[in-house]
């Protein structure tokens, strides 16, 4: 049994009081500029009510493999590109008054996919790794038990409810997290039809792309933008934007064509996403990019433009919230989980800092009396931050002390930033010397532990940062699927009463 403790602000008041009559009090550091910002703290969340109004609006922001280190990473990152104490920068999601940790294991996983962390959060049951939108009693690749045990998702409940719904991913829109939002499948790579067996497809089972396009509740979704382009086209037809390459699909279908012919909007460079008008009546399809997008730091290397996540998700705001019966947003960071799958923390952060923006562009835009905003990942990864560097020392920098460097027992100096496995640890032999290295290039690769091609996820809880109505239900240690209940049950979109 979990029990909770309350203090309020009159109590608080007398307790202050009490100390003070005491000999005690007066050694109480009063003027020290930390004491009073921890007192400034305590106040200011004495101060807070709950709200329970009732959720007109929910956003669900998922930074993928964006873990605790990698958040306090990114802080200190960010403070310090603004020429600010990165230890003590505040992100947006700092400033959220309400937070928990979510554990983030899979039902037969110690560490988990994206595939079933999603499912939990957009669902409410936990799966398998590797299958989207079905229970646990789902084997990979089981075509006949996806179909007869997938479950709702909020995306499509809130259709089925008449709100407007909508998915933004800096990956394929296709890949694991957004899909989990619209998809049911028992193989999270059956992203297009030339993934799937052909007794799959013989079976009855459909590829992502495909069940986007062809979702079946309400008025379908009404903006998804990210990558994943040839997922969509045919494997006849040139890509428009990368010379010598082609569509995915083998059935023959243009999927963006079918978009269109339905009365949507589709666009695949910058250009057209700046013409889009988002108080239009058409729904609006953009993929910007054949697989995933680019990275935050090369984005201004693409051929045919990329908006941000940012411009993404301040353009899905502002169309969905046309509907004055509401809306459901998933936005995903995705690449934030490829950077450090390469060993690249200076993408990695680039990435998440792009992420926290669209969380201030949100936060900016919606009303938070009626508007519950919900950031969490759905796993994080093997990123460190070690040793003991002085404070503002580059969080990407060598480890230094009072300008020396720290060194290991070998001798040779570290990064701040590492990863416990992936492509930045030798097989053999002596670690490399780092002295003289630029560590901070764009391009560096963290030394890393074990070695392994690509980087891997972890176990471990991570953090749920919440605002707006019911925010509060969000305290102690969670179950990842329970986010799914808290957005409903604060919303209403399933239309079921929480005792059933």
């Amino acid at each position: 049994m979990r029990m909770r403790f309350a203090l309020t602000a009159g109590a608080a008041s007398g307790a202050l009081l009490a100390m003070a009559g005491t000999g005690l009090a007066q050694t109480l550091p009063v003027s020290d500029p930390y004491f009073q910002q921890g007192r400034d703290m305590l106040l200011a969340t004495l101060a807070q009510q709950p709200n329970t109004n009732r959720a007109r609006n929910v956003i669900l922001f998922v930074g993928d493999g964006f873990g605790v280190s990698t958040l306090t990473a990114t802080r200190i990152f960010e403070g310090q590109s603004q020429g600010l104490d990165g230890e003590s920068y505040e992100l947006p999601t700092d400033l959220f008054p309400y937070a928990a940790l979510s554990r983030t294991y899979s039902h037969d996983g110690q560490v988990s996919d994206s595939a079933p962390t999603a499912t939990a959060m957009m669902t409410g049951v936990k799966a398998r790794n590797d299958v989207i939108g079905v229970t646990a009693d789902v084997d990979v690749g089981d075509c006949a038990a996806a179909l007869a045990h997938s479950v709702p998702t909020l995306l499509e409940l809130a259709e089925i409810g008449g709100r407007s719904t909508g998915v933004v991913s800096t990956a394929r829109i296709t890949h694991a997290t957004p899909a989990a939002t619209y998809a049911h499948t028992p193989v999270r790579d059956w992203e297009a039809d030339s993934d799937m067996p052909p007794e799959a497809i013989a079976a009855g089972c459909i590829d992502i792309a495909s069940q986007l396009v062809g979702l079946p509740y309400g008025d379908g979704i009404d903006v998804a933008l990210g990558g994943g382009r040839a997922m969509f086209i045919a494997a006849e037809t040139a890509d428009p934007e990368d010379e010598g390459k082609t569509g995915d699909r083998t059935d023959g279908r243009d999927l963006t064509a079918e978009w269109v012919d339905a009365g949507g909007a589709y666009v695949w460079n910058m250009a057209q996403f700046a013409a889009l008008d988002p108080h239009g009546s058409e729904r609006v399809l953009g993929l910007f990019n054949r697989s995933h997008m680019t990275y935050e730091a090369d984005r201004a290397t693409d051929v045919g433009g990329e908006p941000s996540i940012a411009e993404m998700t301040a353009f899905a705001i502002e169309k969905l919230s046309r509907n004055p019966d509401g809306f459901f947003l998933m936005v995903e960071g995705g690449r934030v989980d490829h950077a450090s799958h390469e060993g690249n923390a200076y993408r990695t952060l680039t990435d998440a800092v792009a992420f926290e923006d669209a969380i201030r562009t949100a936060v900016g835009m919606v009303d938070l009396d009626e508007t519950l905003i919900v950031v969490t990942a759905d796993h994080s990864h093997t990123l460190t931050i070690n040793g003991y560097p002085e404070r503002g020392n580059p969080i990407l920098g060598l480890a230094a002390f009072h300008g020396e460097l720290l060194l290991g027992d070998d001798g040779l100096p570290y990064t701040t930033l590492s990863f416990a496995n992936g492509p930045g640890a030798v097989q053999g032999g002596a670690r490399a010397d780092l002295t003289g290295v630029d560590t901070t290039d764009p391009d560096f690769v963290q030394q890393a532990l074990v070695p392994m091609s690509s980087e891997t996820h972890t176990g471990e809880d991570v953090s749920i940062h919440a605002i707006g109505p019911w925010a509060h239900l969000f305290q102690g240690v969670v179950e990842q699927n329970y986010i799914f209940h808290v957005m409903d049950f604060a919303s209403g979109i399933s239309g079921r009463a929480l005792s059933n």
